[in-house]
């Protein structure tokens, strides 16, 4: 399925006057509306590869149908993202689902599509048709060294694959732990990780960063190698300037601070990058901005101030990328809704008084400091959000245009109502 331009402007057409009634009601409200503005069309959120299909859970999956088969169709469906929102500019590969067979091929049809390949994402939480070990017992944490070097041996071959698209990151996730007290010797199962990740960072090109996410749970519930931001930390110091900490905003605990965690990994220069997502009791995978707008928010305004505080670019900085499963929605709509509710958080941060703010704060002005922040997250920034998309060649509504033109109902003709995106 192909949106067309005319598309595009004809929806946009329809609702350009009421757009820009309410555009000029903000630019009159918001000093820096017009930076805004343009910091909104620099911003570009990758979409994983993964996220194009239908989630599941423990006790079912259920397709919405016109999934993509391959990854020819998977650049496809992200470069029609892109299309309708103009912020979608980026995919991230999951191997080896997303394995490239021809890698000048692949590259020249996201380039079509106006797209370039983020962080690469490598797998040893899953054990593979044609994989010699198992990885029942972990990765690089594992006992035996002949798992560990496979292990590390795949990541090294994701770099490679990487290397070839035009990638500059890997990103490594390891479900490694335990289920039951006594099972790990938690020191022997992080320094085994910690020297399979010195081989894997080794092997990165010189212009290249590693990220080490991290995660409270899940699927093991006793303990995680990889447990929480102070552990990521302290791979990511120890392996060298080029590592850095992968923030996932669904994988911590109930009630954690995240936005304090990012402002201490910015102090530290070890903040790497971001998985967008919401959450309710767990690694959700929501849309983001679905359930805790406001923290999501908080959380934009520390990523301002903070990298604004090191003069580092927002566009190029940091890894922006949305991960979410996708069980009752269909997976374009919710990624066209997890873009925008981080585009409008963006923008809410961007327009904080920061002078006030540090005037309250200076001298304890908890009261002002507390209006100062909801000031900015109670005014209405969705006319910016959809100025920085028009002037981008998107559309003001994107979700509108998708289902307008019945874009899933179309897909299902082209790659049938019971496919299965690869990887899932």
């Amino acid at each position: 399925m192909k949106i067309e331009n005319y598309h595009v402007e004809s929806n946009n057409s329809e609702l350009l006057a009421k757009h820009q009634q309410r555009l000029s009601f903000v630019q009159s409200e918001v000093a820096n509306a017009e930076a805004i503005i343009q910091q909104l069309v620099d911003f570009q959120i990758a979409i994983p590869s993964w996220a194009l299909g239908t989630g599941g859970t423990r006790f079912g999956r259920f397709s919405s149908g016109g999934e993509p088969r391959n990854i020819e169709e998977k650049i496809e469906d992200i470069g029609l993202l892109h299309k309708l929102n103009g912020a979608s500019g980026a995919v991230s590969l999951h191997i080896p689902w997303d394995t490239v067979e021809n890698t000048a091929g692949i590259k020249a049809l996201a380039a079509q599509h106006g797209l370039k390949f983020d962080a690469m994402n490598s797998n040893t939480f899953q054990d593979q048709a044609d994989q010699a070990l198992s990885y029942k017992f972990g990765s690089l944490q594992h006992v035996d060294r002949s798992v560990r070097k496979q292990a590390i041996e795949h990541n090294i071959e994701v770099i490679r694959q990487g290397i070839e698209l035009g990638s500059k990151a890997l990103t490594v996730w390891l479900s490694d732990g335990s289920c039951f007290p006594g099972q790990l010797n938690f020191r022997k199962a992080f320094q085994n990780t910690l020297e399979g990740l010195k081989e894997i960072y080794e092997a990165l090109p010189a212009d290249w960063k590693i990220f080490v996410e991290y995660k409270a749970f899940e699927p093991n519930f006793y303990s995680t190698t990889v447990g929480d931001w102070g552990q990521s930390f302290l791979y990511a110091s120890k392996l060298g300037p080029k590592a850095f900490t992968l923030v996932d905003l669904g994988h911590h605990l109930p009630n954690a601070n995240i936005e304090q965690i990012v402002s201490l990994l910015l102090m530290e220069q070890k903040l790497g990058g971001f998985h967008f997502n919401d959450s309710k009791y767990g690694d959700d995978d929501l849309t983001a901005g679905s359930m805790k707008p406001y923290q999501l928010f908080l959380i934009f305004n520390e990523l301002v101030e903070g990298m604004d505080a090191r003069g580092m670019s927002h566009t190029d900085d940091l890894g922006w990328m949305i991960d979410a499963s996708h069980n009752v929605k269909d997976p374009l709509e919710d990624l066209l809704q997890s873009v925008e509710a981080i585009m409008i958080a963006y923008a809410q941060a961007l327009s904080v008084d920061r002078k006030a703010l540090q005037e309250a704060q200076a001298i304890n002005d908890v009261v002002r400091c507390q209006e100062i922040l909801q000031q900015a997250f109670r005014t209405d920034l969705r006319a910016l959000v959809a100025e920085a998309r028009l002037r981008s060649g998107a559309a003001l509504a994107p979700l509108d245009v998708f289902r307008k033109y019945n874009v899933r109902q179309e897909l299902i003709k082209d790659r049938g109502a019971k496919t299965v995106a690869t990887g899932l």
